[in-house]
C-alpha cells in the first residue's frame, strides 16, 4: 500500500519527535543511576536536595588520626577581623582548636556558644590550648556582628579573599562542608576533625585532653 506525502511527512514527524524524548528518558536513567552511587555521602544528599539553606553542612563525624599518620605540620596566617595578624607559628606547642565558620551558617550559629564554653575553659588559651576561626565568607563587619552577637572571644582569620587558610586545611577540610571544626597536635599536625556541627562541648574537650596528654 502506497503512503502519500502527507502520511509519510505525518510519519517522520512522529520519529523525530520521539528521538528527543528517548535520549532525555535515557539520560534521566544514567543520572539515577550515577545519584544512587552516591547515597552514602551526606554532602551529595543535601546538594541534591535542593533545600536552599545556602550551606552544606557535614554528618557531624568524627576522625582521630594516631601520631604516625598525621603527616606534616599545618601552616597559615592571616588577618583577623580585628585586623591583627595570626600566624600559627606563634600556636606550636599549643594543642590548637581551629573553626572554620561564616556567619549564615545556621549549625554555626548553634555550636559558636559550645566552642566558647571550651575556649573559656581552658583560660581563655592559657592553659596550652589555642583557638582560632577562619571565616570563609564574610567581610569584618559581619564577622565581627557575629562574634559580638554570640559572645565569641577567640580570634577569626577572614579567608574570603584568597583562601590560603583553606587551601593549607586541603583534603582536611571540604570545602563545601562547613562547619569543621580541625584540631592540630602539639607539632601543629591534623589529629582530630569534626565533619559538621558539634554537637556537645564535652566533645572537644576530651579531644583536646587527649592532645594536651601526650608527650
Amino acid at each position: 500500500m502506497r503512503v502519500g506525502a502527507r502520511g509519510l511527512d505525518t510519519r517522520r514527524a512522529a520519529r523525530g519527535a520521539t528521538r528527543p524524548a528517548v535520549g532525555v528518558a535515557a539520560l534521566a536513567a544514567v543520572t539515577a543511576l550515577l545519584l544512587t552511587g552516591c547515597t552514602s555521602d551526606p554532602l551529595a544528599e543535601q546538594f541534591r536536595e535542593g533545600s536552599g539553606k545556602n550551606y552544606i553542612a557535614g554528618d557531624g563525624s568524627i576522625s582521630e588520626f594516631d601520631e604516625g599518620s598525621r603527616g606534616e605540620p599545618v601552616e597559615f596566617a592571616g588577618e583577623t577581623a580585628d585586623g591583627d595578624a595570626f600566624d600559627s607559628a606563634d600556636t606550636v606547642g599549643d594543642v590548637t582548636v581551629v573553626n572554620f565558620w561564616y556567619a549564615g551558617c545556621a549549625p554555626c550559629r548553634v555550636e559558636a556558644p559550645i566552642l566558647e564554653e571550651v575556649y573559656e575553659h581552658y583560660g581563655e588559651g592559657e592553659d596550652g590550648v589555642s583557638f582560632v576561626g577562619v571565616n570563609v565568607r564574610d567581610q569584618a563587619g559581619n564577622a565581627n556582628a557575629f562574634e559580638k552577637t554570640y559572645g565569641v572571644d577567640y580570634p577569626s582569620i577572614l579567608d574570603v579573599d584568597d583562601g590560603d587558610a583553606q587551601l593549607a586545611f586541603a583534603g582536611d577540610v571540604p570545602p563545601a562542608a562547613v562547619p569543621t571544626t580541625i584540631v592540630l597536635d602539639k607539632q601543629g599536625r591534623v589529629a582530630a576533625r569534626v565533619l559538621g556541627q558539634l554537637e556537645d562541648a564535652s566533645i572537644l574537650r576530651g579531644l583536646v585532653d587527649s592532645l594536651l596528654e601526650e608527650n
